[in-house]
């Protein structure tokens, strides 16, 4: 069996270079794939629902039979901290469709990680735009009680469910539920859910006080990679089903 591994930020893709391939470049490219291993598909989709649709439906193509959701996501549970791992055990959108994970697929890896990585298991909110601010995040959680969110989750369970394929979402957090994300960061963004540090120098020209809270995201990001990095140690095992 095949798994596809669906990464939106090149930054989240770094953390399976734990997993040697001489084709790491040809992945650096939006939209394009590689064979990690033998068993497993990866794909740079960039940020976005529909970004995450095209590569889910390009890894069913090339033959997945299993797909993961890979990557970062913002706590909504206040008891989440900065590099908590987020096992989902469900999906939620806007419109109120929940769709579950396999729950043997989700058993296996939670053995599998055992003591070593505590993995939360939860509902996983889907935004189709950048939740920037804790009030907002607060809003969510109290409506919907997903423990965590991101952009791209559903888009790739949507497309499992719809070939009735086995699905997973493992996602670090980045940002604590109680943290507002600097005004440069969601200025800087791009068509791929990449900074673009030029946006970022033009923003900090106007706000300077940002500069502050903008070195803690990158640490926070950074206990995010090392937690999704130690996961990736273990890839081999949590896909063999």
């Amino acid at each position: 069996m095949i798994t596809g591994i669906i990464v939106a930020l090149s930054e989240e893709l770094s953390t399976l270079k734990t997993v040697p391939n001489a084709l790491w470049e040809r992945c650096m490219i939006r939209g394009k794939f590689i064979f990690l291993t033998d068993d497993i598909i990866l794909i740079y989709a960039g940020a976005g629902a529909e970004n995450a649709q095209k590569a889910t439906e390009l890894a069913v193509s090339k033959g997945a039979t299993k797909l993961i959701s890979w990557g970062c996501a913002a706590a909504l549970s206040p008891d989440l901290k900065m590099g908590d791992l987020v096992l989902a055990d469900s999906l939620l959108n806007s419109n109120g469709l929940e769709i579950a994970v396999n729950a043997t697929w989700h058993q296996h890896v939670k053995t599998v990680l055992g003591s070593d990585i505590v993995a939360y298991k939860g509902a996983l909110f889907n935004s189709n735009v950048l939740i920037s601010t804790a009030t907002e995040k607060q809003a969510i959680y109290a409506k919907t009680g997903a423990i965590a969110l991101d952009m791209e989750s559903d888009a790739i369970a949507q497309v499992a469910q719809h070939y009735a394929l086995p699905f997973l979402a493992i996602r670090a957090i980045a940002d604590p539920a109680m943290m507002d994300l600097p005004t440069s960061v969601s200025k800087a963004l791009n068509e791929n859910g990449e900074i673009e540090i030029t946006k970022i120098i033009a923003s900090l020209v106007f706000n300077p006080k940002e500069i502050k809270h903008l070195i803690q995201l990158g640490q926070y990001f950074q206990l995010a990679k090392r937690t999704l990095s130690n996961v990736a140690k273990k890839l081999p095992d949590l896909i063999d089903l």
